[in-house]
């Protein structure tokens, strides 16, 4: 393993068996990228969240706000009214995660028409494959 490989920290997201991979794959949802990156600069009830983040399902949604909770990246606060209202933020631990995850929807925003090229030259590259 190259030095830069090993973590400060005593972990090795590499190993199935280290609590950091099992974080790595909790990040590795689309839905938890999106739900982080949608209370990064606000508070938000499920409804809202449900609106901002086109294609997610409720049952998705719950399950990904429970998620985020658990893992101390998102906080529920339940008000007491009728009907309960309930908004979502991100906890300290959860905004410092969307700094990161920014970075990475920016770069995906930048990047988007050349990934959106190479696909369009691989698929071509197939057909004259199939053809010729």
């Amino acid at each position: 393993m190259d030095s830069e490989d090993r973590s400060p920290f005593g972990y090795d997201a590499f190993r199935r068996t280290c609590p950091s991979h099992t974080v790595l794959e909790m990040l590795a949802s689309k839905w938890v990228y999106l739900v982080v990156c949608a209370l990064r600069r606000e508070r938000l009830r499920n409804g809202e969240l449900a609106r901002k983040l086109e294609g997610i399902t409720p049952k998705m949604l719950t399950q990904t706000l429970r998620v985020l909770e658990r893992d101390g990246l998102v906080r529920r606060e339940i008000f007491p009214v009728i009907p309960p209202r309930v908004e979502y933020e991100l906890t300290e631990l959860g905004q410092n995660l969307a700094g990161l995850l920014s970075q990475i929807r920016a770069w995906s925003e930048q990047h988007a028409p050349d990934i959106k090229d190479a696909r369009a030259r691989a698929v071509a590259g197939q057909e004259r494959d199939l053809v010729g």
